[in-house]
This record gives structure tokens, sequence and C-alpha cells, in this order.
């Protein structure tokens, strides 16, 4: 079994927005610092908008694959990933319907544009997170493997109980049925909002599949509390540790990934 692979999301709650998180550069990069300390090996990021300055940040103070998100804006909003050259960058692979707190999120992805998407990180040697949110993002991530526009391995994070059109049950049952969709070569990540977390991350751990925690996802302690990042990284990997998992460190999870190198 592969050391487990842990994503940091230091970013906005969207259920709970008062929750704190990092807004500046100097935060933003002084969380990942905390991340990487406490067992993270990628750091997704919105960035707050500065692309620039939190890729060169991060590959300055850390070593995490520096994974960039805000999937649901336009490609010209984001030409600064690719032109940075971000080790990673996410993209839903189905469409945005998503009902935040005070917040609707409806985005319809064609086709087309994820053509473009993989175009693109070709072009800029960026690797694909593919956000996996039911059977139709499956259907078109292997639309794109037959195109020939996606190549192996496939890092794929599958979306549990986010509120709105895309949602999916956060059970074992829809775990356990979707990562059997999943095509051979897959590296399978789990997100999950909700109290129902903790027992999806478990399964992951077990299964041998990879984990995301953070503010974003749902940012309480077992024990109810909220906590920064950094705290949430350290209780799944106490939690590995009970279930005899090893963790990865960024070089290990670059090599499950397929990163050739650091993108500089």
């Amino acid at each position: 079994m592969d050391p487990l692979i842990i994503t940091t999301t230091p970013n906005i709650c969207w259920l709970a927005p008062e929750v704190p998180y990092p807004r500046t550069v100097e935060k933003i990069i002084t969380e990942a610092e905390l991340c990487e300390r406490a067992g993270a090996s990628i750091l997704h990021t919105h960035a707050e908008g500065q692309w620039a300055e939190v890729i060169r940040g991060a590959r300055r103070q850390t070593s995490l694959i520096v994974q960039c998100g805000m999937s649901s804006l336009p490609i010209p909003a984001r030409m600064e990933v690719w032109t940075e050259r971000a080790d990673m960058i996410s993209m839903i692979v189905s469409h945005h319907d998503e009902a935040f707190t005070g917040l609707d999120v409806h985005v319809l992805h064609p086709r087309e544009e994820l053509e473009e998407y993989m175009q693109l990180c070709k072009q800029y040697r960026v690797k694909p997170e593919l956000e996996i949110w039911h059977g139709g993002s499956i259907w078109n991530m292997r639309y794109l493997i037959d195109k020939g526009l996606l190549p192996a391995p496939y890092f794929t994070t599958l979306f549990f109980g986010w509120p709105g059109g895309s949602w999916s049950p956060p059970t074992l049952e829809e775990y356990l049925y979707r990562r059997r969709l999943l095509p051979p070569g897959s590296v399978i990540n789990v997100s999950i909002m909700g109290p129902e977390q903790k027992t999806i991350l478990a399964a992951a751990i077990l299964q041998g599949d990879h984990v995301r925690v953070g503010t974003e996802d749902y940012p309480y302690l077992t024990n109810g509390k909220v906590a920064a990042a950094h705290e949430l990284v350290a209780e799944v990997v106490e939690l590995a540790q009970h279930l005899g998992r090893a963790i990865a460190t960024p070089a290990e999870a670059r090599k499950i990934i397929g990163l050739e190198g650091r993108n500089e």
C-alpha cells in the first residue's frame, strides 16, 4: 500500500464563512509550512486571487506540491496558474451546482472546455486534479482518456456531502461504489463536507486511497472544536498511524502522482 497523501485546504469554509483562515500571502505560506510539518504533502490553495505570489512563496518556503483550486472560475481568470507553472490545477469534470451559505454556484463546464484544460496542462506541464462529483464526472474523464488528452496516472478527488445539485451522499456505500467506477491508473483522494467525514477518511486510509482535510472541507476536529488546517492534518495523521498507514512525504507523493520533478 502506498503511503498516505494528505492534501490540506487552508481556505474559506463555504458552509461557515466566519471560520478564520489565512487570507494574505504571508499567512497562507505560514499555514502551508505548519501543514507540511504536520504531515501534508499537497497544498490546495485558492491563493485569494494572488496566484503568482502564493505559488512562488510556497515553492520558496516549503516542499509541498502546489495545487491551485477555484475550478469554478473561467479559464482566463486562472491563466496565471499555468503560466506560473503550478504543480497541479483543479478541474471539475462535470458542472458546478452548489448551495453554500449565502452563495449559490451554477457554472457549466462543457467538454470543449475540458479539452482546453487538458491542452493547457500539456503545454505548461501542469497536472490536473480531476474533481469527481458523481458517475457523470467519470464518463467525462473516460472521454478525455479515449481522446488521448489525459495521461495516467489520473489524480482524482471524490467529493461527498457538498450541498447543491452536485451533492452525493457521504456514505461508505457511495464511496465504494464510485471508486469501483474509476479506470485503472486512478490515484483516488476523498473530500467530505460534513460530520460523516471521519468515517470515510478512515475507509479511504484502509483502502489505500488518499485524503483531503482543511478548513475548506470541514473545519472541525473529532471533539467538535473549530481548528486550523494544520491541526486537522495532525488529527488525520494520528488516525492513519492508529490504522497502520505510513504518511507520504512530498517527494513520495510526487512519485505516486506522476509529477516529473518540480515545475520551475
